[in-house]
C-alpha cells in the first residue's frame, strides 16, 4: 500500500509547494503512528506491518488533539504496552534504523534530553533515543561500538532546533553512518561502529517522555515512524514533499470494502476456480452461466440471476451449492467453503476483479514461507567449488540421494529433506573436500596468524573464514564452537594445519552450509530481508552458487538497501558464464529434461532407438537454448517458434535433415530450419515430442502446452473414468480418438481444453520423427485451434508452424514462462498472493524487452526476493 499526501493550508506554510500529491515512502517500514483518533487514550500502529505496536497516553487530560496532531501540554508519557518486540528484532537483523518525526517543540529550553521518541528502559538504559536538548537535537543509539546508554550520541548543530513544524529524521546504515536530516536537508553525521546484537529485547517504546517519567518532551507530534533500514537523501526529500499529513488511515466504509476484497480474493474466487470454472467459464458456460468473468456472473444464466446481492437465500446459486447439487459429478463444498460463500453473498457480494484466473489459485498457502532450503545436488556441487575451489560433482553425484522432482522442478524447497543417507554423505564428502585442499592457503586467506591458540587470533580466524564458508557472520556461540575444535586439537598435541582442517571440516557439515537458512521468528508479518540474505537470494537465483567476495563485501557494508547497487551487482553477475549455466538448469527441469535417460521406447516399433540418440535430444535442445536466450538475447518467448536447431548427425537424420559437413558423432551443428517447415521451436524438438510417450498421446501432449505454456488449469478425471488410451488403427489415428472423447458429454467439458492442442503435433511420432501417415496408413493432419484460458472462442491455425507462431506471440505464454521462471528462482510453488507483484515483474520484464536477462533482473527487484515473511510465534 501507498500513503497519498492531504497537504491543508496549514502545511503549505511551512512545505516547499507541490503540484501533486507525493507518496511516502514505505519500504522497510515497522511502525508508524499519524494521530489521526478524534479521542481516547489510544494511539494506533497504522504502519499495516505485523501485529500492530499501540501506544497508550497515560494521562489523556495533559494531551490534547488538534486538527490530526497530539498537543503534549504537560508532563505525559505515551507508550506501548509491550516490548518493541518488532522494532527490536528487525533492526537487529537489518543492522541499520531510520526514525522519522514530523513535530513541533513548544520552546527552546528542554533539556535533559527531553524524550522525544525512545527505546529504553530508564535514564541510562538505552536502545535508542530521539530527544531535545535545548536547540539542537540529540540521538542515543546503543550499538556494540557504544555504549548501554547510547552514548557518544549524534546531534544537530547549536540552534538548529526552531519552535516550528519541523521534519526530522535520523538515519544509521548497517556499515554504522548515522545521519540526522532537518526539513529534507543532512546537517549532521558520524559513525556508530558496530552492530545492534546488544539491543535490550524488554524494552518499550514511549513518546514524549522516558520510561522513568522524568525527562518530558512539550510540542505537538504529527507524524512518527520507524524503519529497519536506512533512509536514503530521496527517501528523506520525497518524505518532506509528502507532509506530514501523508498516511491518514482509511475511512471506515474503506475499511469495510477492504474486508470484502479480502473474502472474495482468499475464499470466494479460490472456491469458483477450484469447483465451478470447470463447467462455468467463458468457453464451456453450461447453462449459459459464466463465473469466471465479472459482467457474465452479475448478468447470470439461462436461468436468470444466480447471486442476489445481501441475500444469499434467495441466491440460486447458495441454494444449489448448499443442497449438494452443485456441483455436479464432482465431491460437494465442505462447511467452511459453503460457509464463506454464504457470507460472501450476504455481505454484498463484492466482485473486485474482471476475471478469475484459475492458475492463481492453484496452489494454496501464504507467499514468502520459506526460511529453510536445502542445497540441490548441482547448488552443493558449485558451492563446494566457489567456497573451497574443490570439484565434488563427480562424488557428490555417486554419494548424495537424488533430488525429487516436485511441482515441476527439483529445487522445490517443501521436498528438499534430509534423511540419515545426506547426513552420510556430507560427513564422507566433507573429508574428500578437506583431503584435497591446500589447508594453509585456504586459511592465509583471512589471517596471517597460523598460532593455534585459545586467543582471540583464533577466533577472529574462525569468524572471517566461517564468514566466507557459511555465507554470513557467525555469532558468539558459532565462534566458540569452532574456536573448541582447536583448542581440543591443541590439547591433543595436534598442529595448525590439522586444527583448520578440522574446523573446515565440521563447517561443511553445518546446517548453515547445505541449507540457505533465514530469520524466521516474529508475528507472521512480512519483512525486508537482510543484506546477508539477500545476498544468497541473488547469488542462488543467477548462479545457483555462493555470493562472490564482492557481493559479501557489499552485504558487509550494508549496500544492497540500495536497489541501485543491487542492479548494478545483478548487471554484473548476467556477465558471468554461471548465469547461462544457472539457466539450462532451468530449462532441463521446465521441460524435465532428465527423463530422456530413463525412456525405453517399444523396440520393435522405434528399433532406431537407443542411449546416445537419447542424449543427443537433451543436448539440442541446451544448445537452442543457449543460442535464442544468450547468443541471439531474444525474448523467452520466441523459443517457440525460432526457426534454428542444433543436432548431431544421427539426430539429423532421425529428423530427415541432410547431415552437416560441421558434424561430428558427439557435437551438434547448427542447422538453418527457415526451409524445413515441419520443424523450429521447441515443441518439435524430439525432448519435448516424447512426453507423448510411444503413442503419441494427444492428451499427453495437450495437457504439457496446457499446463507448462498456457498455464490453464484441469481436475483430475472422475475415478470411475477408464483413462487407458485405444490403440490407433487403420481408418482411426489418435486425433479421431482425440475428437471421439471431445464429442462425449462426459469427456468433451475437460478435453475439448487440452487436445485440441496437440493436433498440431499430430505428425510426429513417439519419439519426435516426422511422417504424413501413420503405420496404419492414416493420413496425419496439423491443423488445429487454440482454446487460450478465459477466452471463450478457439483460434484456428492450419499449419504447426502457425501454432508455434501464436503460441509465440501469445501473452498468455509469455505470462507463463513469467510464473515458471519466478517459480524456480523462489524455490516454491507460486500462490495467490504472489499473483500482483508476479505480474509487475512481468510487465517490468516486458517492457525492458523479454529476455532471460530482463525477466531475472525483475524478479530480483520484486518484493518476492527483496521481502520475506516472518513465522508467527508465541
Amino acid at each position: 500500500m501507498q500513503f497519498r499526501t492531504l497537504l491543508t493550508l496549514a502545511s503549505l506554510a511551512f512545505i516547499a509547494p507541490v503540484a501533486r500529491a507525493v507518496d511516502r515512502v514505505e519500504r522497510g517500514l515497522l511502525v508508524r503512528y499519524d494521530f489521526s483518533e478524534n479521542d481516547g487514550q489510544t494511539i494506533v500502529d497504522r504502519s499495516g506491518v505485523g501485529k500492530p505496536l499501540n501506544l497508550v497516553i497515560d494521562r489523556s487530560s495533559r494531551v490534547q488533539r488538534s486538527g490530526g496532531s497530539l498537543v503534549v501540554e504537560s508532563s505525559s508519557s505515551i507508550a506501548s504496552t509491550q516490548p518493541a518486540t518488532k522494532i527490536i528484532d528487525a533492526v537487529k537483523k537489518s543492522n541499520a534504523i531510520s526514525v522519522e518525526v514530523w513535530l513541533k517543540p513548544a520552546n527552546r529550553s528542554q533539556s535533559g534530553p527531553a524524550r522525544i521518541v525512545t527505546i529504553s528502559a530508564d535514564t541510562s538504559q538505552r536502545n535508542l533515543t530521539l530527544g531535545q536538548d535545548k536547540d539542537f537535537y540529540d540521538v542515543r543509539l546503543r550499538a556494540t561500538g557504544s555504549d548501554n546508554n547510547g552514548l557518544p550520541s549524534t546531534s544537530s548543530p547549536k540552534r538548529s532546533l526552531q519552535t516550528k513544524v519541523t521534519h526530522v529524521v535520523f538515519t544509521r546504515d548497517a556499515g554504522g553512518k548515522t545521519t540526522i536530516y532537518l526539513d529534507g536537508k543532512r546537517v549532521a553525521g558520524k559513525t556508530v561502529k558496530g552492530n545492534f546484537r546488544n539491543w535490550d529485547h524488554r524494552q518499550r517504546l514511549y513518546l514524549a517522555n522516558e520510561a522513568t517519567k522524568d525527562r518530558p518532551w512539550l510540542g505537538e507530534l504529527h507524524l512518527v515512524a520507524v524503519y529497519d533500514r536506512a533512509l536514503s537523501d530521496k527517501d528523506v526529500r520525497q518524505n518532506f514533499a509528502a507532509g506530514s499529513r501523508a498516511g491518514r488511515a482509511a475511512s471506515s466504509a474503506g475499511n469495510v470494502a477492504k474486508a470484502d476484497t479480502l473474502l472474495f480474493d482468499r475464499h470466494v474466487a479460490p472456491l469458483f476456480a477450484k469447483h465451478c470454472l470447470e463447467c462455468h467459464d467463458a468457453a464451456i458456460k453450461k447453462g449459459e452461466l459464466d463465473l469466471s468473468h465479472k459482467a457474465s456472473a452479475v448478468a447470470g444464466g439461462e436461468s436468470g440471476k444466480v447471486v442476489v446481492p445481501g441475500k444469499a437465500s434467495q441466491s440460486l446459486l447458495w441454494e444449489l451449492v448448499s443442497s449438494d447439487e452443485m456441483p455436479k459429478d464432482r465431491p460437494p463444498l465442505s462447511p467452511e467453503e459453503k460457509d464463506s460463500l454464504r457470507n460472501w453473498i450476504d455481505s454484498g457480494a463484492a466482485w473486485p476483479v474482471e476475471a478469475i484466473d484459475p492458475a492463481v489459485y492453484l496452489n494454496e498457502g501464504h507467499a514468502g514461507e520459506v526460511w529453510l532450503q536445502r542445497l540441490t545436488v548441482s547448488e552443493y556441487i558449485a558451492t563446494v567449488r566457489s567456497a573451497v575451489g574443490v570439484d565434488i560433482a563427480n562424488e557428490a553425484t555417486q554419494i548424495l540421494p537424488p533430488d525429487l522432482r516436485a511441482d515441476g522442478f527439483n529445487n522445490t524447497a517443501y521436498n528438499l529433506n534430509i534423511d540419515l543417507k545426506h547426513v552420510e554423505a556430507y560427513n564422507k564428502l566433507a573429508e574428500i573436500i578437506v583431503s584435497r585442499m591446500d589447508i594453509l592457503e585456504f586459511a592465509g586467506r583471512f589471517s596471517k596468524s597460523r598460532k593455534l591458540s585459545t586467543d582471540d587470533t583464533m577466533r577472529d580466524h574462525v569468524a572471517a573464514m566461517g564468514k566466507w564458508l557459511l555465507r554470513g557472520p557467525l555469532d558468539s556461540n558459532e565462534i566458540n564452537k569452532y574456536s573448541g575444535i582447536a583448542t581440543t586439537v591443541a590439547s591433543a598435541g595436534g598442529d595448525f594445519k590439522e586444527a583448520i582442517g578440522y574446523i573446515v571440516q565440521a563447517m561443511l557439515q553445518s546446517p548453515r552450509f547445505v541449507y540457505r537458512i533465514e530469520y524466521q521468528h516474529g508475528d507472521g508479518s512480512s519483512r525486508l530481508v537482510d543484506d546477508y540474505e539477500l545476498a544468497s537470494r541473488m547469488s542462488y537465483i543467477l548462479w545457483g552458487a555462493p555470493p562472490d567476495e564482492d557481493l559479501l563485501r557489499a552485504a558487509e557494508k550494508g549496500e544492497l538497501t540500495d536497489r541501485t547497487v543491487v542492479e548494478a551487482h545483478v548487471k554484473r553477475m548476467l556477465k558471468d558464464p554461471r548465469t547461462i549455466e544457472r539457466s539450462e538448469e532451468f530449462v532441463s527441469q521446465w521441460l524435465n529434461l532428465g527423463r530422456l535417460a530413463n525412456l525405453r521406447p517399444n523396440a520393435k516399433r522405434f528399433p532406431n532407438w537407443n542411449a546416445q540418440l537419447a542424449a543427443d535430444m537433451q543436448q539440442e535442445t541446451l544448445a537452442y537454448f543457449k543460442e535464442v536466450v544468450w547468443t541471439q538475447n531474444r525474448p523467452l518467448s520466441d523459443l517457440l517458434n525460432t526457426q534454428v536447431t542444433f543436432a548431431t548427425p544421427a539426430l539429423a537424420r532421425h529428423y530427415g535433415l541432410q547431415p552437416t559437413d560441421k558434424s561430428t558423432d558427439s557435437k551438434p551443428a547448427r542447422y538453418d530450419l527457415t526451409k524445413v517447415p515441419s520443424r523450429g521451436g521447441l515443441l518439435t524438438q524430439a525432448s519435448v515430442l516424447t512426453i507423448g510417450g510411444d503413442e503419441a498421446s494427444m492428451v499427453a501432449r495437450g495437457l504439457f502446452v496446457l499446463n507448462d505454456l498456457l498455464r490453464g488449469t484441469i481436475n483430475a478425471p472422475p475415478p470411475c473414468v477408464n483413462t487407458v488410451p485405444p490403440p490407433t488403427k487403420t481408418g482411426l489415428t489418435q486425433r479421431g480418438i482425440a475428437e471421439t472423447r471431445i464429442a462425449d458429454n462426459k469427456c468433451g467439458v475437460c478435453h475439448t481444453r487440452f487436445e485440441p492442442l496437440a493436433f498440431g503435433l499430430e505428425k510426429f511420432d513417439g519419439i519426435g520423427a516426422y511422417h504424413d501417415k501413420d503405420e496404419h496408413g492414416n493420413t496425419l493432419r496439423d491443423d488445429g485451434e487454440v482454446l487460450f484460458p478465459g477466452t471463450a472462442k478457439p483460434v484456428a491455425y492450419q499449419t504447426s508452424n502457425e501454432l508455434m507462431d501464436l503460441l509465440a506471440t501469445s501473452e498468455r505464454v509469455q505470462q507463463s514462462l513469467t510464473w515458471k521462471m519466478t517459480q524456480f528462482a523462489l524455490g516454491r510453488p507460486l500462490v495467490a498472493e504472489d499473483a500482483a507483484t508476479v505480474d509487475k515483474i512481468h510487465q517490468t520484464a516486458q517492457q525492458a524487452g523479454g529476455t532471460y536477462s530482463d525477466l531475472i533482473t525483475a524478479i530480483v527487484m520484486s518484493d518476492l526476493v527483496q521481502r520475506a515473511r516472518t513465522e508467527a510465534t508465541e
